[in-house]
């Protein structure tokens, strides 16, 4: 089984870190590298509204962009900001409204993902 390299385990921490500075809720982070070729981990993370889904989505894009000079590929989503998609290339971050996560139930789908952990930190840290 191969995981994430430590370059992009060290950006899906920084992400999922990222997204829980803004109230994220259910973070978490898959290697989903064994499962599909076209990336190696997801993060996944719910909000209670859009407004909150898209403070999520600006806190990781500033976060990567500061520390690891990284910006997405590509955002899909944030028109309506029930489901945004961040592509960068080697991770996927996914930001759900809660119901819209309930409703396509990505967690089943990638439950057999191993899950790579990381650690919430003071908010001195992260920023």
């Amino acid at each position: 089984m191969t995981s994430p390299a430590p370059d992009a385990r060290h950006l899906v921490v920084l992400a999922a870190q990222a997204a829980a500075e803004k109230k994220a809720t259910e973070i978490v982070a898959l290697d989903v590298g064994d499962i599909i070729s076209i990336t190696e981990a997801f993060v996944v993370a719910s909000a209670s509204n859009p407004r909150q889904v898209r403070s999520i989505v600006d806190e990781i894009e500033l976060t990567l962009k500061v520390f690891e000079e990284r910006t997405p590929r590509g955002v899909e989503g944030l028109d309506d900001a029930t489901w945004v998609l961040m592509d960068y290339g080697d991770f996927i971050v996914h930001v759900f409204l809660d119901e819209t996560r309930a409703y396509y139930d990505l967690d089943r789908l990638w439950a057999d993902a191993p899950r790579i952990e990381w650690e919430q930190t003071p908010s001195a840290q992260v920023r």
